[in-house]
């Protein structure tokens, strides 16, 4: 049987969670030869919460700002040098949107054979409120989605360059 990954995606929220999962995404991006998609989604604050009928009254600059500041925080995520040093093609991404939407149509439009997605590893009340975006991609991707959890056996060791270990 013949393993084919050719894109892969980490959506990053540019927490500790998911900059964990960027090695992870880098090094089996490494491994396979696979291009590496770096998406961010910014929630548009003027949209409705997610399975809320109301929305907010925002400042009309707010967006502007959140973009930039994505923007910057995008440019530090996974280092243009981890990749170009062995020739792979980094593509980063801003959308607009609700995340676990977004991240799922980005996948299908181009063509992700896999998502590599940091978890904040919450259980009781705080999962219970905040929802887990991790958890509903899992539910609702077309592809696979390999889950980083912050704790736990790691099979990706960190050092000055990323590699998947194997025994």
């Amino acid at each position: 049987m013949e393993t084919s990954i050719r894109r892969i995606l980490i959506p990053t929220d540019f927490s500790p969670p998911a900059r964990q999962a960027e090695h992870y995404a880098v090094a089996l991006s490494q491994k396979f030869s696979a291009e590496l998609h770096v998406l961010h989604v910014v929630e548009d604050p003027a949209l409705p919460i997610h399975g809320s009928r109301y929305s907010w009254a925002v400042p009309d600059d707010i967006l502007p700002r959140l973009l930039e500041k994505a923007e910057h925080e995008l440019s530090l995520a996974v280092p243009t040098a981890d990749l170009n040093l062995i020739g792979q093609k980094l593509v980063r991404k801003i959308v607009v949107g609700h995340p676990v939407n977004s991240i799922n149509e980005y996948a299908i439009e181009h063509h992700i054979d896999l998502i590599v997605i940091g978890t904040h590893g919450r259980s009781g009340l705080s999962h219970l409120l905040l929802g887990s975006s991790a958890e509903n991609l899992v539910r609702m991707s077309t592809c696979p989605v390999l889950t980083v959890h912050p704790n736990g056996h790691q099979f990706v060791e960190k050092g000055s360059k990323d590699q998947v270990t194997s025994e």
